[in-house]
């Protein structure tokens, strides 16, 4: 669901620059308030196995279409939706800078529809309306499910917005929202199974960070974990992406014929263009260079696609994280007595 600059007008894209940048500086100022050692580690290596998971887009049968995680609601319950705002945004824009996924126009859209409605309206409207203080397994199933596909209809039915809002005349609101939310809510449900299974077994090994209460486990063992799990993920789970459009690349499709639109170039969608070819050292998660190393024909391995999984993933650990541990440095200063 990451949105391309051609879909989108410099006055919409540049709007929800300055809303995604206001969030994220609401959200570290916020952090910098909080006093939580446990989960300043963690947002390294969530966002890295985040943005492993996002590689893999699972086949939604029977369409032709394909959807990826988007991990925000299984972020925000581990981490709250400070931090977990903050990791989202630094897995989306590693992915648009260094990897050309989604524009460099539409990274502020694309952070606002995948950060800021699991962060700020599913989980505390939603999740933890069904898991309640004490989250039986039962719960768990009902507040991830319903969370997570929640949280990504909302952001489907705010690429439409935006594209609409944007001039884009060949997507009319009613057809494309027709096309939209019936697959995406698809991929959301398949989603919150996932967040499902990963609470549910942190709820058995790490139950502190779903429910908040005192630690029961090492922080380093659950740090290793998902390192192990977003190098695992990035590198070999990738090879058995679908290669299937994904939800938003679909439903273009069945509205238009294409899931590529025509429009006219202006000096600031150019620029962007030519900036982000020139910074993304792995443009679609394979090798820059023209000359692609040999692959074994039948063989889903893609070493391409490998070294972007590691790389990917390396990449976040170290910028999430170390926003984490900048922020968790920081303390507001107490007032003054004068």
């Amino acid at each position: 669901m990451h949105i391309a600059d051609a879909l989108l007008s410099t006055v919409v894209g540049g709007t929800f620059w300055v809303v995604s940048g206001m969030f994220i500086g609401y959200s570290a100022k916020k952090i910098t308030e909080e006093n939580d050692p446990v989960k300043t580690p963690l947002m390294g290596v969530l966002g890295a196995f985040v943005f492993a998971a996002q590689m893999i887009n699972f086949t939604i049968p029977g369409t032709g279409s394909s959807g990826h995680l988007g991990g925000g609601v299984l972020l925000t319950v581990l981490l709250g939706p400070y931090r977990a705002f903050i990791t989202l945004a630094s897995v989306l824009i590693i992915q648009c800078l260094f990897f050309a996924d989604g524009g460099v126009l539409a990274l502020g859209c694309n952070i606002f529809n995948l950060a800021f409605f699991p962060a700020f309206i599913a989980y505390p409207f939603i999740y933890r309306f069904f898991a309640g203080t004490t989250p039986s397994p039962r719960k768990l199933a009902a507040a991830s499910i319903t969370a997570a596909t929640a949280a990504l209809l909302m952001g489907s039915l705010s690429v439409v917005l935006q594209i609409v809002l944007s001039g884009i005349t060949e997507l009319p609101f009613s057809i494309f929202a027709l096309f939209m939310l019936p697959i995406h809510l698809a991929i959301g449900i398949t989603e919150g199974i996932v967040t499902w299974a990963v609470l549910s077994f942190l709820l058995k090994t790490a139950p502190h960070l779903v429910t908040g209460q005192s630690p029961s486990a090492s922080p380093r063992f659950i740090v290793a974990a998902f390192t192990i799990a977003a190098l695992m993920v990035g590198g070999i789970g990738s090879w058995f992406s679908s290669p299937n459009p994904d939800g938003l690349e679909w439903s273009m499709t069945q509205v238009t014929g294409s899931n590529e639109l025509s429009r006219k170039s202006d000096p600031v969608h150019e620029i962007l263009a030519s900036f982000q070819k020139k910074i993304a050292f792995f443009p679609d998660y394979g090798f820059k260079t023209t000359v692609q190393p040999a692959v074994i024909a039948d063989s889903p391995v893609n070493p391409g696609t490998t070294v972007s999984g590691i790389v990917g993933a390396l990449s976040v650990l170290v910028a999430a994280g170390m926003a984490g541990l900048a922020l968790g440095k920081k303390r507001p200063q107490p007032k003054s007595l004068e």
